[in-house]
This record gives structure tokens, sequence and C-alpha cells, in this order.
């Protein structure tokens, strides 16, 4: 006897023309570098804010509302759950890519001033090494002449 087994693939989630089109303007808003994300973790709430194209987008997590607001106008709307999550992980995504870079560029800023300070120590250990080398012949040197 066969048995064929289906294998459940979640179907990939089609948006609304609506919901794409939001969608769309919160990822490239997020590609960016001047939009800044700030995050209320414990509130649910996610901001972005981009002052140079005066526009910016909040996302209220737990009551799936998102708020876009522009210099004209400001629509808040409630939308499926899994929009407003695949929104999140969106924006919680560019959140952490953002926090690696600062991170990476700390992390190199700190080894470039270890090694800077390291090199220093070495010489200034060969500076004292040749001071004392001379301070050594001139007693040896002074001793003679006594």
């Amino acid at each position: 006897m066969f048995f064929t087994f289906k294998i459940f693939k979640k179907k990939p989630r089609v948006y609304t023309k609506i919901e794409s089109h939001i969608y769309g303007i919160i990822t490239e808003l997020l590609k960016v570098s001047s939009t800044d994300i700030n995050v209320d973790e414990l509130g649910g709430k996610y901001y972005l804010s981009n002052e140079e194209q005066h526009f910016k987008v909040t996302i209220l997590s737990n009551d799936y509302v998102i708020r876009l607001t522009n210099t004209h106008d400001s629509v808040a709307e409630k939308y499926d759950k899994v929009f407003v999550e695949d929104v999140l992980k969106a924006v919680k995504e560019e959140k952490h890519r953002r926090m690696e870079v600062v991170y990476d560029s700390i992390t190199n800023s700190i080894e470039k001033m270890a090694e800077r300070l390291h090199n220093r120590l070495i010489e200034s250990n060969e500076q004292d090494k040749s001071v004392r080398r001379l301070e050594t012949k001139e007693v040896k040197s002074s001793k003679k002449a006594n």
C-alpha cells in the first residue's frame, strides 16, 4: 500500500492592493538611512520618521493599526494581524541590521584604538630600554673616570 502525504506548505500571503502599497512605502522608508527607527517594545509601538521627506509611520502592534503621516494628511487604519506582523518583521530586521552596523563600527574602532595603544606601548618600552642603555653606559664611563 502506498500512502501519500501532503506536505503542508504555508501559502505566501497575498496582500490587498492597499496593503501592498503600504508595505512598499514602509520598506522604501527602511532602505533610506535618514529614516529613524524608534521602538517602544513594552507599549508595542514602532515609529519610523524621515524628516527629509516629512513622513512618519506609527505601528501599534497590539491593535494592528498603522498610521501614515505626511505634511498634509494623517491616516490610521486597522489591518490584518498577519500583514502587521509582516510589516513589523521588516522593521525589526532593519533595526537589527542597523544595530549590527553600529556594533561592528564600534568594535572596529575599539580594535584600532587597542592596536594603536599596543604599538605606542611597544615604542615606549623600546625608548625606555635605549634610555636605560645610555644611562648604564654613562654610569660605567663615569666610574672609569673616577
